[in-house]
């Protein structure tokens, strides 16, 4: 009677294990845009201070955080501790893995505000990592926690209708405050960011690198 009894039960084994995964996974993404959304400092650079001068601090970050990355890939102590500390609780596998040397995303978001920073105006360049920053995390957020309806991959419909309505909102907000004209160029730059933010694993371009250019190209032009 007892063995049927476990022979029945023993399906319900490993639910609570897979639940408790469940749940870390999305803690550490939530953790990691919590990251993306603290970066928020970096449009306000762009925006508010002389460009050299922004220029000379995203440039101070861009290279410090490369020596970092590689000085942990190469296994120096000081950087493994530092990296370890920074990093560790945010980075996904391909990121963690040592067998070949990858950036993590800090670089290209750096690299791409640096970009943003020269090519664009500082409304525009500020606009545009916006963008990414925040409606980046709004789908990774929504479509990890709520998402059902897979369209792309691990990419849900949920999580990419709150990147394009998100990123439509900032750019309402950034009209509404004075910065930028309220134009259809808007709806045009949001659409195409979220597809390119969509289909990031065929363009294979880092989309905290591709989708500010494609706004501030997109609202230049």
């Amino acid at each position: 009677m007892t063995k049927n009894k476990d022979k029945k039960n023993s399906h319900l084994k490993n639910l609570p294990k897979i639940q408790v995964n469940n749940e870390s996974l999305f803690k550490k993404e939530l953790f990691r845009k919590l990251i993306h959304i603290s970066s928020l400092w970096i449009p306000t650079v762009i925006y508010f201070c002389p460009q050299f001068v922004a220029m000379i601090v995203l440039l101070i970050f861009l290279l410090g955080d490369m020596i970092l990355e590689y000085g942990n890939y190469k296994k120096l102590n000081w950087a493994r501790k530092s990296f370890g500390f920074l990093f560790v609780r945010i980075l996904r596998n391909k990121e963690s893995s040592h067998k070949q040397f990858q950036f993590t995303g800090a670089v290209y978001v750096f690299t791409s505000a640096l970009v943003c920073l020269y090519a664009f105006s500082p409304a525009i360049a500020a606009l545009s990592m916006t963008v990414m920053l925040i409606s980046d995390t709004f789908a990774a957020i929504v479509g990890s926690s709520v998402g059902k309806l897979h369209i792309h991959g691990r990419k849900t419909l949920e999580g990419t209708l709150a990147f394009l309505f998100s990123a439509l909102f900032i750019c309402w907000i950034f009209s509404f405050l004075g910065f930028v004209p309220l134009t259809y160029k808007m709806l045009v730059a949001c659409l195409v960011a979220t597809v390119a933010e969509l289909y990031e694993d065929v363009i294979r371009i880092d989309d905290n690198f591709i989708v500010p250019l494609i706004i501030g190209v997109l609202l230049t032009v």
